[in-house]
This record gives C-alpha cells, sequence and structure tokens, in this order.
C-alpha cells in the first residue's frame, strides 16, 4: 500500500512540475524574442528580466534617401533619418498600481527637407520628414484602467495621431497622410498633436463587453508646442490656443479565437474633430472668423487569408474626411489601398502595397489661388524584411498637380528606406 501510494505520489510530482515546465515554457513564448528580433540581442538575458519586472523598451532608427527625376520644384536627392526611443512601464509590476501604464516616446529627427525643396506636393512624400530638425518628447503619458480593461483613462503628452484616424494597414507607405490625413494635419493654427508634436490632453476610452465597439474621445491644448520656440520639447498653453477635440465611433473584430502569428484586419470607425478657437477666413481682405471643425469615415478589413499562413494574405482599406473650405486649402480627402503579406514564394515577411491619395482644394483657397482642383498621389511600395531587425523598403510615387499649383509639373519620385530595430 505505502509503495502504491508513493508511485502515486511520485507521478503527481512529475505531472505537477511538467505543467510547471509547460507553464514556463508559454510565458517564455510571450516573451519578445530580443534574440532574434533585435540587433543587439538580449544583453545576456537583462532585456527579459526588465521586460518581466514591467520594463519594456525599444530603439528604432529608420533613414531614408529619396529623389525626385521628373517634375516638382526641381530635381534632386536628399537623406532624411529619424530615431525613437520608446519606453513602456508597468506599474502594476514595478509599485503595485493596478492597471496602471506609462508610456514615453522620444525621437530624433535630422536631414534635408526633401518635400520642401524638391517636389512642394501638400501630401508630403515622407513621414518622417519634419519642419525643424530636432530632438524631442513625442509622447509621455500615464493611462489607468478600469472596469476589467473596458475603460482606460491617459492623461499628459498626447499625440491623437497614436489612436484616432488610425488604421494598420496604412503604415506600410512613407506618404504622410496613410497617418493622420492631410484635412486633419492641416487644421487649425499650427495643426493638431500629431508627430512630430504631441500636445498637453487627456484620452478616454471606453471598449463594449463584447469586445466589438469602442468609443474615445480626447482634448487637448489647440496649439502643439512652441510654434516661435521648435527646438526641443515645449509645453505651452499659450493664450488664444483654445482646445483641440477629437471622438471616434468605432467596430473591430475579436481576435482571441485567431492563431497567434494571425494577421486579420476589420475595423469601421466614423470620427468629428474641432478646435475651441475660430480661424480666420482664407481670404485676408475678410474679417470673418470660422469654426474649424470635420468628420471622416475609414474601413479596413482583410480580403483573403491564404490557406495555412494565418498571416498571410491581402487586406485593403479605404478613408475619407471633410474639412471646412473657408479656413484650409484642402476640404476634403480621399485614400484607398491594397497590402499583401507574404505575395512571394519564400518571402513570407515581406509587404507590398499600393495606394492613392486625392487631396481636393476648396472653391475659396481656388478662387484666391488659381489652383487646381485636385492633387492626387499614388504610391507603390515593397518592405523587404531581410532580418527581424533589419527592412529594406523601396518606394516609387507619382504625384499629378504638386500643391495644386499649376505652374508645377507631375513629379515622380523614388525613395529607399533602411530601418532597423537595436
Amino acid at each position: 500500500m505505502n509503495k502504491k501510494i508513493t508511485q502515486q505520489f511520485l507521478c503527481g510530482l512529475a505531472i505537477f512540475f511538467g505543467l510547471g515546465n509547460l507553464a514556463l515554457a508559454e510565458d517564455a513564448e510571450k516573451l519578445p524574442n530580443y534574440k532574434e528580433e533585435t540587433l543587439t540581442g538580449d544583453w545576456g538575458g537583462s532585456r527579459a528580466d526588465l521586460y518581466k519586472k514591467g520594463i519594456d523598451f525599444s530603439l528604432v532608427h529608420k533613414s531614408d534617401v529619396l529623389s525626385n527625376f521628373s517634375g516638382g520644384i526641381k530635381r534632386g536627392a536628399a537623406w532624411e533619418g529619424h530615431t525613437e526611443l520608446s519606453v513602456s512601464l508597468d506599474l502594476d509590476k514595478l509599485a503595485g498600481f493596478d492597471a496602471t501604464t506609462v508610456y514615453i516616446h522620444y525621437h530624433s529627427d535630422l536631414g534635408s527637407k526633401f518635400n520642401t525643396h524638391y517636389v512642394g506636393a501638400v501630401v508630403g512624400m515622407d513621414n518622417i520628414e519634419v519642419a525643424t530638425n530636432t530632438a524631442q518628447f513625442y509622447q509621455a503619458w500615464l493611462q489607468k484602467n478600469f472596469f476589467k480593461d473596458q475603460l482606460s483613462v491617459l492623461a499628459g503628452l498626447y499625440a491623437v495621431d497614436a489612436e484616432f484616424y488610425a488604421t494598420e494597414t496604412t503604415a506600410l507607405f512613407f506618404e504622410p497622410p496613410y497617418g493622420m490625413a492631410n484635412e486633419v494635419a492641416l487644421s487649425g493654427k499650427a495643426g493638431p498633436p500629431i508627430f512630430p508634436l504631441g500636445a498637453l490632453g487627456v484620452r478616454a476610452k471606453y471598449t463594449a463587453a463584447a469586445k466589438n465597439f469602442y468609443v474615445m474621445g480626447a482634448l487637448t491644448d489647440g496649439v502643439p508646442g512652441d510654434p516661435n520656440n521648435p527646438h526641443g520639447t515645449h509645453i505651452k498653453l499659450g493664450r488664444g490656443d483654445g482646445t483641440f477635440s477629437i471622438v471616434e465611433f468605432g467596430y473591430t473584430s475579436q481576435t482571441e479565437d485567431l492563431a497567434e502569428d494571425a494577421e486579420v484586419f476589420n475595423k469601421y470607425a466614423v470620427g468629428y474633430w474641432a478646435y475651441s478657437t475660430k480661424l480666420p477666413d482664407l481670404d485676408p481682405i475678410s474679417t470673418d472668423k470660422h469654426r474649424s471643425q470635420g468628420v471622416y469615415v475609414l474601413a479596413e478589413r482583410s480580403l483573403f487569408v491564404e490557406q495555412g499562413h494565418p498571416a498571410q494574405g491581402l487586406a485593403g482599406f479605404v478613408r475619407l474626411g471633410f474639412a471646412p473650405e473657408k479656413t484650409q486649402q484642402v476640404d476634403w480627402t480621399s485614400s484607398v489601398g491594397l497590402r499583401y503579406h507574404g505575395l512571394f514564394d519564400g518571402r513570407d515577411d515581406d509587404i507590398m502595397g499600393i495606394a492613392l491619395t486625392t487631396n481636393h482644394a476648396s472653391n475659396l483657397y481656388r478662387n484666391l489661388n488659381n489652383s487646381e482642383r485636385y492633387e492626387t498621389d499614388f504610391e507603390l511600395t515593397y518592405r523587404a524584411q531581410i532580418k527581424p531587425w533589419l527592412a529594406l523598403q523601396p518606394d516609387l510615387q507619382f504625384i499629378v498637380n504638386p500643391n495644386m499649383d499649376l505652374n508645377l509639373k507631375d513629379a515622380w519620385v523614388f525613395g529607399v528606406r533602411t530601418e532597423l530595430n537595436f
């Protein structure tokens, strides 16, 4: 009898430790694979240890070379560089503050102003081109979750393009309006809080229990940073800045039942934005001031998923937004595009995309400037994942009616991006 009990006990220990090892293996799988996915590796296990303690950070560098070989302002080439450091702190693990996170994002931008000097388009050629070369904090905020993470409240230095008007499928492309569209990006006195400048603000997001529907809203300073001092980080609540507000209601499909490596897109959203301060009329003679506000709709979804390869397939997106015609050059924009993950055999991690954006000139702007009605931009790009930490991305763009300017010829631009994850 004692022998039988001993055998059962030893069997139970074996099962217990076996399951324990399995649990440890599952936890290990959830850790970032620093050794494979970063250039500098796991630092002898130090990065994984920090992650387990609630400290996660990344360092990424993008280096772009672009050339305008026809049309626009003039022919020529330029280099632009962007380096970003982001740190996420899980305060539950670090200090026992339940469901509380701190996020800090700092970046440095260098190089020439390619679109400004060579093309002159409204849309912009490169989403890392900035008006002033500098290093600054882009975001620095604290977020607290409530009701089993259904409600989250965020406060601090915040950029609305991190969550609002956002589509994952468009992140592939170079051109800026596949982040924040131009009818919003060109609004206000100095634009809303979007890359490269965040603003002091608050954001709340509620996700329904079924995790399909969400509603979120943000209220920020109406003029990000300090327009009179663009170098470094500045939080200045100037008199007359007013506020910028944005709200979005959307639907996203559940992903809990999908394979861990699956990549499925299914999002629909409608949004509204507004400034509290009225803006002057485009006509310098007029003394009228107008509300600056607008609406947008977006959709993205997977159109085809390869059998046996849930991360590969075809996805598409469409975006449309409207803004006041009396306060800005662009009163509506539309974008549509496709991207294919793993189009070619043996290149499962590569992504190819094609997209088109149209910027429409407002009637008042056309009358004042004798301009074209539209600027239309085509982009064809291919992101080749050479290593998990290294990507090369050639990119071809064709710009019809740059800046709606009758004097600028249609432009052809070719560029290559090198992206390193340290």
